[in-house]
């Protein structure tokens, strides 16, 4: 009994010379499986308790996060429920740059900053995006399989085409959108850009020409790139009537978000030769189901939500997670990252 009476006391004795000394104490709650390289760095800092789960059923989130002081989320979905129930939270670190899984307003209401990996994930997503768009016009996929089954006379088809010279949509011109820009620049090809964030100058700046309208846009294109966040505004935004609009014969990229396209009026395009090929890093049901008919569509390149997920960038995004929950525990959040500054 003396013992365990012992122990609490330097228990709470060791808690408050914590709290005196180091702003940053409290409980970090990982949901989802990220890089070690965070949590080691959380872990070196005297005070800091790191919980982690890898996989949560969801009505288990709220008990999950009743006592965190701050969150790191993959995928997982953080409700209104749940920021209610975590009644210590000081900050949600969001593992990626999309938080359509997130509860943002509710998180606003409490005061509570969302932050995420900033431009951390930018690079590898346009190099993926831009190696899609690769294969797509070289028909990599199609050709590999072709040779290894005796099918070697497909080399006299100029089936494929150059880059160069054609013309590239960028729906959005952010982070990604940018380092995508660089890269289609790189490669002879002519960048316009639907973005209101953005003025006319500012693209010029970067080497790229303005459209007010995406409409209008969508019928210059040879390439349509998307590069912007889920939300209510852009949910569906490429429905059947701007898959009509694209030229006839040209190619759709998405490594943003799946909810961003209408996938059956995709599959009818692509049923109807409206495109001549289409990539997708994401879709509106992740994982989709493997018997999805939009999956029985020829020149249809896809691939498991991975652009970001390189090993470099991986640790990256985990380190910039730890820094910005250690920055908020510290009471000086990294405004740079945080989505609803308001609340600062």
């Amino acid at each position: 009994m003396a013992r365990r009476r012992e122990a609490k006391l330097n228990e709470a004795s060791g808690a408050a010379q914590a709290d005196a000394g180091r702003a940053s104490a409290g409980q970090v709650v990982v949901i989802g499986t990220i890089d070690g390289a965070g949590v080691d760095l959380l872990c070196q800092r005297a005070g800091i308790g790191v919980r982690q789960f890898h996989r949560v059923r969801p009505e288990r989130l709220p008990a999950i996060v009743a006592d965190a002081d701050a969150l790191i989320v993959r995928t997982a979905e953080i409700t209104a429920e749940t920021v209610h129930a975590a009644r210590r939270l000081r900050i949600v670190a969001r593992y990626g740059v999309g938080y359509d899984n997130i509860d943002v307003s509710a998180l606003s209401a409490r005061g509570i900053p969302l932050a995420t990996v900033g431009d951390a994930n930018a690079v590898p997503v346009a190099e993926h995006a831009l190696a899609m768009l690769l294969a797509l016009a070289k028909r990599v996929p199609e050709l590999d399989r072709t040779v290894r089954t005796g099918g070697w006379a497909v080399r006299n088809s100029a089936s494929t085409w150059e880059l160069a010279g054609r013309t590239i949509l960028l729906v959005g011109l952010g982070r990604v959108g940018r380092a995508m820009a660089r890269r289609c620049l790189a490669f002879d090809l002519r960048v316009i850009a639907v973005d209101p964030a953005l003025s006319a100058d500012a693209m010029a700046a970067l080497g790229v020409e303005k459209r007010e309208t995406l409409a209008g846009a969508l019928a210059e294109a040879d390439i349509v790139s998307l590069h912007l966040p889920l939300s209510a505004q852009t949910r569906g935004l490429i429905g059947a009537r701007e898959l009509a609009a694209m030229r006839p014969g040209a190619v759709l990229i998405n490594t943003a978000r799946g909810g961003i396209v209408d996938e059956d009026a995709l599959r009818d395009a692509l049923r109807r030769n409206r495109l001549a090929g289409a990539a997708l890093d994401v879709f509106a049901q992740e994982p989709p189901a493997t018997d999805d008919p939009l999956f029985a569509e020829g020149r249809l390149l896809l691939a498991p939500h991975h652009a970001g997920l390189t090993r470099e960038c991986v640790r990256r995004m985990s380190l910039v997670c730890a820094r910005n929950v250690l920055a908020a525990l510290d009471g000086a959040p990294d405004r740079r990252f945080v989505v609803n500054p308001e609340v600062l």
